[in-house]
């Protein structure tokens, strides 16, 4: 299990190079395929090159329980906080918080080490997207031994991006309030 060190770690130095042309849809769910390049730590000029896919979910709308809200305590906060209560109470039909769901489908996913330096290897994975223009693909520089925190830091930074995208809609399908 990785350490607190080796997360932050990961977190620090993995670089989305290319990030799907889309983002991920309100009413369905979105399937993004990926390209995560690390460099191996015990071998010179070794890269290796993780492929394979991540299914979003469809967000869900969760809305809060109004009986839970009933017991939450504003006692000692003074007018202000009481009347905060009193506002989430009045209006807790209102708020509601997106959930997103991924799949990550690992049978389908494949691995090579390629004997190049890993800024040639991005260069030519870069290239060679470009050529094929698939807008779903997202190539993603990692650590080698946190690779799947460096996978979980692109699909965090797919939600913060998708997420304004997501309440719009549906805020215009009169979903949210």
């Amino acid at each position: 299990m990785p350490s607190e060190f080796d997360i932050q770690y990961a977190i620090e130095n993995t670089q989305v190079l290319h990030e799907p042309d889309r983002r991920i849809d309100t009413f369905g769910s979105t399937q993004f395929e990926f390209q995560l390049v690390s460099e191996l730590m015990d071998e010179i000029n070794a890269t290796r090159i993780r492929t394979g896919q991540i299914t979003a979910e469809k967000p869900l709308i969760l809305r809060p329980d109004p009986e839970s809200m009933a017991d939450f305590d504003f006692d000692g906060f003074g007018p202000q906080g009481q009347a905060f209560g009193n506002f989430l109470r009045e209006n807790l039909h209102k708020l509601a918080v997106l959930k997103y769901g991924f799949r990550f489908k690992m049978d389908d996913m494949q691995e090579e080490i390629v004997h190049e330096p890993i800024d040639q290897v991005c260069d030519k994975l870069k290239e060679a997207l470009r050529i094929s223009g698939k807008p779903m693909n997202a190539i993603i520089q990692g650590v080698d031994e946190s690779w799947e925190i460096s996978l979980l830091k692109f699909t965090v930074e797919m939600i913060e991006k998708s997420q304004k995208i997501n309440i719009f809609d549906f805020h215009r399908r009169g979903l949210l309030g």
